[in-house]
């Protein structure tokens, strides 16, 4: 599929405010690729493909991942709706025909993040984070101008103030969430 295909295809299966994130995801990351001087078309493919397993059923992602044998962590089993980020890299290969790694990486960490990401990883996990229409999270403009000067302290900021934001609202922490914060400095 070309660019164009995804993005019909993608507005066909999210809904219209996740497709405009979607949207914002991969404009956010081009943008990044561009400072930190990573490849436009792979941050733009990754960014374009990060969610689009996210509008599925949570019942349905779990017997998808396990019919795929994706692994599933014991935080995934009790919020499924993590499993978007996996299952969306295999359907990047699967469904959309990306065959690059890369790509699928980005992709599956885009929402956790993992030790010693990829520049391409960190753009994706960043721009998801600080796209335009996000509005929500605190420190929000400090983390967005933070970005384009050191990714990896944006990175930092962004994982400090979502387990904050967990831990405030007794939520589940995901154990790469956690291993993540440590290895940037938390």
């Amino acid at each position: 599929m070309n660019i164009d295909e995804i993005k019909q295809n993608l507005k066909e299966i999210l809904n219209k405010n996740r497709y405009n994130h979607t949207i914002g995801v991969c404009y956010t990351a081009m943008s990044l690729a561009m400072c930190y001087g990573e490849d436009i078309k792979k941050a733009e493919l990754a960014g374009l493909l990060h969610d689009n397993a996210k509008c599925i059923s949570d019942e349905k992602m779990l017997k998808k991942c396990k019919k795929h044998n994706i692994d599933i962590s014991e935080a995934e089993y009790k919020q499924p709706y993590l499993l978007h980020a996996k299952l969306g890299a295999f359907y990047a290969s699967y469904k959309y025909g990306i065959d690059d790694s890369d790509i699928a990486e980005a992709i599956k960490y885009h929402t956790t993040g993992c030790p010693d990401m990829t520049m391409l990883q960190k753009i994706v996990y960043v721009a998801d984070y600080i796209e335009p229409g996000r509005d929500k999270a605190d420190n929000l403009m400090e983390i967005r101008k933070m970005a384009f000067k050191d990714i990896d302290k944006a990175i930092y900021m962004i994982l400090r103030d979502t387990i904050k934001y967990l831990k405030e609202n007794n939520k589940i922490i995901d154990d790469m969430s956690l291993k993540t914060y440590e290895y940037y400095g938390g």
